[in-house]
């Protein structure tokens, strides 16, 4: 990425190639890559056109019979049930354009269990409907089918009990934080919530994002003394031991909160430091699954055994200089150990230095926040192996995700959803939080999913909507931030980016997509004819950011040079002048006859378009909603459309 100087914005042009090439290798198919890989098929022309369009954006790869060859395409020999059977376990996700009681004789024999089943979805012919048919949840049939709906423009149907009460999967609802499923009875708590009968939750730690999003009349009790609860939910880092016959189903989730601080002499085989984790684990009654990772000091950072582990385990190892662990007060130090590395302590020191300070977006604060030690420091040595292993725990107040956070920067165009992009939608869908202005967050509701956070905050607080997608994303969580029209014109791209520059971000983590949209000159545009045909421009008479003498002095410019011109953001509850000093503007250098259109809510229910002229344009209401059109010199009105001829061709009025 192209490096900018602040005082010369062009001093990293010399770039410009590299930056271009990582702006364009963005593609949609990065929406699908958690279901990769992807397997196609289809036995019929109709059905193999209807895949070939939808395998570019979905990195899938299409099957399709000997009769039905086609460029591109994978051609499978012998009966189709042989192929399926071939694929099955080998693609984390299927699709059939092929009739649904065919594809349910064809994957009947592979069905193992909802965990390991790849998720399975059928597209019709006539791409209609999207139809979520095997591991809706966990294999995230569900989630894919409203992806490829969106794309389609097709009617996603999915059935499960869960998604139709708008409640999220009690098997998936941890994912999005890195959660990691426990034992218990899965089936019977999901059978328990479908019939709309109470469910108690005990969480102790972790996020609590998904309870403060939850639709009303949802059977969950977050009151431990609630007695009337037919299943039970249980979120600790805590190793739950269930009875044998439950008087009701339970299951457990672990978030990965724990870090495991170690220490170990040089040279102490990956089995020694796995059994010494093992051990303290299960004398304090903790879940394996709720280990985050690995802290130690920077001098282990090449130990063998102990990237061999995190290398097994997918464990981040974090490691810390002697100097800082030396300035974490711990309760066993030691002087021997501070006479060998500088620090008298390794592994206590290293796992509060793991915990804190942390970023708790759950406060929606940007508080830093941390916790104590958990286990003080246990040693190990496991007979018959060199090496001696010393091994704390510390909990976080935050969990670890394992993730890279996403921002996906979306234009939602003017309201309507039929003039939303597919790859817009699909990137609404596909994330965990969504992020937008109310309004505009209430015309895309029939976009969103059970189980996503959705933030809405008020107008004046866009820079407060930026800081906190950026604190989700930095978290792990992929966000979709709204923006009415277009979200890099006068949207909220350019103050997410803003942002992002001051956080010293680097370029990569978390990941940016910008999904365009229609902007508002465009929508009011094709509303009132083509205005449009000739050099136009855009200005804001908002003085909020931007000194009114800078936006006189281009108002001037614009109307000097005969540019179309839209004007954003004409006028407020307490901003009235500006628009009465640019009609002023305009009239020096335009006739009053010069066409105007004036447009409020353009698309949407409340829709109010007028056509009118420079001089009386200030007899229509206008507020925040409204975009304002004018013309130029060329510009005209024939039975009320608006017109800009292709070229200065002296139109008549």
């Amino acid at each position: 990425m192209a490096k900018v100087n602040a005082r010369n914005p062009f001093s990293g042009l010399a770039n410009i190639a590299h930056w271009s090439y990582f702006i364009c290798e963005f593609k949609l198919s990065q929406l699908f890559n958690e279901f990769q890989p992807i397997a196609a098929i289809a036995t019929t022309p109709n059905g193999v056109k209807r895949l070939q369009s939808l395998c570019p954006t979905l990195g899938a790869t299409l099957w399709v019979s000997a009769a039905c060859a086609t460029p591109g395409a994978q051609v499978y020999q012998g009966a189709l049930k042989e192929q399926v059977a071939e694929l099955w376990p080998k693609h984390r996700a299927l699709i059939f354009c092929l009739a649904t009681g065919a594809v349910v004789r064809l994957i009947s024999p592979l069905l193992q269990d909802k965990s390991v089943d790849p998720a399975v979805v059928v597209v019709d012919e006539a791409g209609k409907f999207a139809i979520s048919l095997c591991s809706g949840h966990q294999g995230g049939a569900d989630r894919l089918t409203r992806l490829i709906a969106a794309q389609i423009g097709a009617t996603p149907v999915i059935t499960g009990a869960a998604n139709a009460l708008g409640y999220p999967g009690v098997d998936v609802l941890g994912l999005p934080f890195g959660w990691v499923r426990g034992a218990g009875d899965w089936t019977g708590v999901s059978a328990t919530i479908a019939r709309g009968e109470p469910v108690q939750v005990r969480q102790e730690v972790g996020s609590t994002l998904w309870q403060q999003h939850l639709p009303e009349g949802h059977p969950f009790l977050f009151d431990l003394g609630e007695s009337a609860a037919k299943a039970r939910i249980w979120i600790s880092y805590s190793q739950g031991q269930f009875a044998p016959n439950p008087e009701m189903p339970q299951v457990q989730w672990h978030p990965r909160v724990l870090w495991v601080g170690v220490g170990c002499e040089r040279g102490t085989p990956k089995t020694a430091i796995a059994a010494a984790i093992l051990q303290v684990f299960q004398a304090n009654d903790l879940a394996v699954e709720a280990i985050a990772g690995i802290a130690t000091i920077d001098i282990k950072a090449d130990e063998v055994g102990l990237l061999e582990l995190c290398g097994d385990r997918q464990w981040p190892l974090r490691t810390f200089s002697a100097e800082k662990l030396r300035s974490q007060p711990v309760p066993n130090p030691s002087q021997i150990v501070e006479q060998e590395v500088g620090t008298p302590s390794v592994a206590e020191a290293a796992a509060i230095s793991a915990v804190n300070p942390a970023v708790n977006p759950n406060n929606n604060t940007g508080e830093k926040t941390g916790r104590s030690l958990l286990v003080a420091k246990q040693i190990f040595r496991l007979e018959g192996q060199p090496g001696a292993v010393t091994v704390a725990i510390a909990v976080a107040d935050t969990e670890y995700t394992g993730r890279n956070g996403q921002l996906l920067l979306v234009g939602t165009g003017p309201g309507d959803l039929t003039l939303m992009t597919p790859g817009a939608q699909m990137s609404v869908t596909s994330a965990d939080v969504v992020i937008g202005y109310g309004l505009y967050i209430d015309l895309i509701k029939p976009l969103f999913r059970p189980g996503q956070i959705i933030e809405s905050l008020p107008i004046t607080q866009e820079r407060q909507r930026a800081k906190r997608a950026i604190e989700l994303a930095n978290w792990g969580l992929t966000v979709a931030v709204i923006s009415s029209g277009d979200s890099g014109i006068y949207g909220m791209a350019g103050l997410v980016m803003e942002e992002l520059r001051a956080q010293n971000w680097d370029g990569q983590i978390p990941g940016v997509q910008v999904f365009p949209g229609i902007t508002a000159l465009q929508a009011i545009a094709s509303r009132v004819g083509t205005p449009l045909m000739h050099d136009f421009c855009a200005i804001s008479l908002s003085d909020l950011l931007t000194p009114w003498p800078v936006i006189s002095q281009r108002l001037i410019a614009a109307a000097q040079a005969d540019f179309v011109t839209a004007l954003y953001n004409p006028k407020s509850q307490t901003r009235t002048e500006q628009i009465v000093k640019a009609q002023e503007i305009f009239l020096q250098y335009r006739h009053p006859e010069t066409p105007v259109a004036i447009a409020r809510s353009v698309y949407r229910e409340d829709e109010q378009i007028t056509v009118t002229t420079l001089e009386k344009m200030l007899e229509t209401p206008i507020d925040m909603l409204t975009i304002i059109l004018i013309g130029n010199q060329s510009t005209g009105v024939y039975h009320q459309w608006m017109m800009t001829p292709r070229g200065y061709l002296g139109f008549e009025r």
